[in-house]
């Protein structure tokens, strides 16, 4: 049975005092709707931090960051991706019969994708090219 992991990206609206990641984001609107919505429909879902990696909702507080992959040079994004797919390999997320969605933007997925074409998991992009009003929307019509 395939087992489905949603991964949430991290958004610049942050909580001004160390939190549980899932607290982190909490004031960012699109944070909200995409949490819940991966809470709501997938096995298990995580969140991209430009800081810190791959990190469980439920993980220990983290101090709130001002940095993103958004504009961040190609280098900067390899080497987060380099270090994301590492930490996706080590919770055995690269399997077969592992179906990861990734709700973030390209400047997230970009230079992941290719670091993951190799493996035996599946990728999907359910938010693909859409602007944040766009995606917004997408959220609240699945409720």
């Amino acid at each position: 049975m395939t087992r489905t992991i949603g991964l949430v990206s991290c958004t610049k609206s942050k909580k001004d005092e160390p939190a549980q990641p899932r607290a982190l984001y909490e004031p960012s609107a699109l944070f909200r709707k995409t949490s819940k919505y991966c809470e709501r429909t997938y096995d298990e879902w995580y969140i991209l931090s430009a800081k810190y990696g791959l990190l469980d909702p439920d993980g220990p507080p983290i101090e709130p960051y001002d940095e993103t992959l958004t504009n961040a040079s190609i280098t900067t994004q390899r080497t987060w991706a380099e270090n994301v797919a590492k930490e996706l390999a080590d919770r055995g997320l690269l399997c077969d019969d592992i179906h990861l969605y990734i709700h973030a933007g390209k400047s997230y997925y970009g230079e992941l994708l290719p670091r993951l074409k190799d493996e035996p998991v599946t990728v999907s992009l359910p938010t693909e090219g859409l602007m944040i009003g766009e995606m917004l929307a997408w959220y609240n019509n699945r409720q």
